[in-house]
């Protein structure tokens, strides 16, 4: 087997970035020294992070308290997020909510008392002790405080330099990757595991290969058919852009609310109407509704990136009667979007039958942590859920097709 001819020493970051000061990081005291990339990613990143940059996060996502940078390498331009505590905090920058609050309250899924019991069990005793090991004292790299961070044309060996400048600046710090799928980012997660990250799942993820011409089979497209057909019976108007005024985003934020927050975790992003408004004045997300006799019934909001398109924002009236078929309707319209827009549809987690019956394809999301420059009182944790989650839960998500 050819050697490789890198000399970079891959089991130690800080030493690499002694060798590469191609980073750069910015706060919200230096935000206008900020020479922004003058490329795509680069304007939808001005225009999604510099307003929260500039008034905190909280004014955005109520349960999202964090210190938000900016690091630039090259032409790519990523969020930082930096956390210590907040223990209360959504899960897109605590990991203690992501597997222990978030997971507990995901139990019922299993559909199985007694496991259950025992899990909830073996959750709060690990929560217990990842409090003790300050498992919130974590840099994020690339967190666009989402559930799904879609990453831009990054090559693994940038992605090496960056975990290699955090690491140097926050020393006394995990450092992480969220939403790092092995099928989409093969060259990210080889890369940043022989640099010493440890991959641990998060969820099992649906993908959409809508911008395939052969995607699905006979019945997918006949039931994704069927689920659009839905509009003209029930007479809903699929509306976006200029259709969708100021006075809708309060039902906006209600219809998200009423799915993602009451219906789901009050531990996903709580999205202020605030944050509705900027997004879709600065055009950062793309919102789309269903509205009848004038009153909007259901919302998606999206965003692309290096072609991938995801929704991060997803909601309808859970009020009405199911048999109108509203997040049918609106799972037809998002596909519908992804292939006018030619984009891999990742659909986050969850309805994950009525997803594989839609075509969709199962994959595992994972997050690639750094803690080897931590003592052993605050690594053991990222150790045993890296054992845990591989040799028990995903093979239990696999089985139960969560």
């Amino acid at each position: 087997m050819e050697q490789r001819t890198d000399s970079r020493d891959r089991t130690d970051p800080a030493k690499n970035e002694r060798r590469d000061s191609r980073v750069r990081f910015y706060d919200w005291n230096s935000l206008e020294d900020m020479d922004w990339p003058n490329t795509e990613d680069g304007r939808d990143a001005r225009a999604y992070l510099e307003p929260m940059m500039l008034q905190g996060t909280q004014d955005f996502m109520i349960n999202v308290n964090t210190t938000l940078l900016i690091a630039r390498i090259d032409d790519l331009v990523l969020p930082l997020t930096v956390n210590d505590t907040e223990y209360e905090n959504s899960y897109v920058c605590s990991p203690y909510t992501h597997y222990v609050r978030y997971a507990k309250q995901e139990l019922m899924l299993l559909r199985k008392p007694l496991l259950e019991k025992g899990l909830f069990a073996l959750l709060s005793v690990v929560g217990w002790g990842m409090r003790q090991s300050q498992i919130n004292k974590v840099v994020h790299i690339n967190n666009w405080l989402l559930s799904t961070n879609l990453y831009p044309a990054m090559s693994g060996e940038q992605a090496v330099c960056l975990l290699a400048a955090v690491r140097e600046r926050y020393p006394e710090y995990a450092v992480v990757f969220r939403s790092l799928c092995p099928g989409l980012h093969s060259d990210l997660t080889g890369e940043l595991t022989e640099a010493g990250c440890q991959l641990i799942p998060s969820r099992q993820i649906y993908l959409y290969r809508a911008n395939d011409p052969n995607f699905g089979n006979a019945k997918s497209r006949w039931l994704l058919k069927r689920d659009y057909e839905l509009l003209t019976k029930h007479e809903y108007e699929f509306v976006s852009g200029a259709n969708l005024t100021e006075e809708d985003i309060p039902r906006i934020a209600e219809l998200y609310r009423l799915l993602y927050l009451e219906k789901y975790s009050y531990d996903n992003p709580q999205f202020s109407e605030h944050f509705i408004a900027t997004s879709k004045a600065s055009g950062a997300l793309t919102l789309c509704g269903l509205r009848k006799e004038g009153r909007i019934d259901a919302v998606m909001g999206y965003f692309c990136r290096n072609g991938v398109m995801t929704t991060p924002l997803f909601g309808y009236d859970t009020a009405l009667p199911q048999s109108i078929g509203l997040y049918r309707m609106l799972s037809a319209c998002l596909i519908g979007q992804a292939r006018e827009n030619g984009h891999l549809l990742h659909e986050s987690a969850g309805a994950a039958q009525f997803k594989r019956n839609r075509g969709a394809v199962s994959d595992f999301e994972y997050s690639a942590v750094y803690e080897r420059h931590l003592p052993m009182s605050r690594r053991w944790c990222w150790l045993l859920l890296e054992r845990l989650l591989n040799r028990v839960g995903v093979p239990l998500m696999r089985r139960m097709k969560l």
